[in-house]
């Protein structure tokens, strides 16, 4: 298919059926792909001029039907959709995986000392702040020092959300403190969104007619669109959040997991010989098997 591309195709829904399970996927796969957070600035701007162009009716010669998509999907993924600017590189969607990946990660595994608590939860709402601000409905302005204190206000209620839940969790089952890092993000959410969108409370987001047309700004649609937010973040850090704790904490409990020994007959010939010479009442050793 060349220039003869016809105008009809609509780039404001997704390509694939949001009514099936598999559509569902491929979209927010696509949606998502970290590759796109490798993009060079001429690729980014090539595709927004792509997709400018044929929503005022002119096709790029030769442009295909799977190079107008993927141009759509790019531009979805760097530009804002209400300002038409930029996004924050870690504030985009296709920068969740690696960053979020590497924050959760680190939460899981220090979480016993409390400044390992602030540090990471700093990190995480920082994170959160950033992805919160970039991801803001409407196009209203901020000012610095709006920004700023809402920032100050959702990264200082989060640590002290999570420092809180540390000091409750002291005399419960280990089982609990692992939970703390999900509690914390979930308590977190419904801090810092919030904060970090409450210019939106105040004057409201855009509210348009079903061809996109704006009719008006809306507070409580802003409340009901932050709502729905705050829960399905929370849903989205169960997998990575909640269940590993549960299945950590069983394995731990398993013999194969605490066993860091081994018969002195079941190591390397040469050691064994070794140990032998040096000492011959030796029948089993000791390892430390690491994090």
């Amino acid at each position: 298919m060349s220039g003869d591309l016809p105008l009809n195709i609509n780039i404001k829904e997704p390509r694939w059926d949001q009514s099936t399970f598999m559509g569902r996927a491929q979209h927010f796969f696509t949606v998502t792909d970290p590759r796109n957070v490798l993009l060079s600035s001429e690729v980014l701007q090539e595709s927004k001029d792509i997709v400018e162009s044929y929503r005022q009716g002119v096709v790029k010669p030769g442009l295909t039907e799977d190079q107008l998509w993927r141009a759509k999907y790019i531009y979805d993924s760097a530009f804002h959709p209400d300002t038409g600017e930029k996004m924050l590189l870690v504030g985009r969607m296709s920068a969740q995986v690696p960053m979020n990946m590497t924050i959760t990660g680190c939460m899981l595994t220090f979480y016993r000392t409390t400044p390992a608590v602030v540090f990471w939860q700093w990190v995480n709402q920082s994170f959160n702040a950033i992805v919160n601000y970039t991801n803001r409905s409407g196009d209203a302005p901020i000012t610095v020092n709006q920004l700023g204190a809402a920032y100050v206000s959702a990264t200082t209620g989060a640590v002290v959300t999570a420092l809180g839940l540390k000091s409750l969790t002291k005399r419960l089952p280990a089982i609990i403190s692992r939970f703390v890092p999900f509690a914390a993000v979930a308590a977190a959410n419904c801090i810092n969104i919030p904060f970090m969108r409450q210019r939106e409370l105040k004057y409201g987001i855009p509210v348009t007619d079903e061809e996109g047309n704006r009719l008006g700004e809306s507070a409580s649609a802003a409340q009901q669109a932050i709502a729905q937010v705050v829960v399905s973040r929370i849903g989205m850090a169960v997998p990575a959040m909640a269940i590993p704790p549960v299945i950590m904490n069983s394995l731990e409990k398993k013999a194969f997991m605490k066993v860091n020994s081994m018969k002195v007959s079941s190591l390397e010939p040469e050691l064994q010989e070794s140990i032998r010479q040096s000492s011959p009442h030796t029948t089993t050793v000791y390892f430390n098997k690491g994090l």
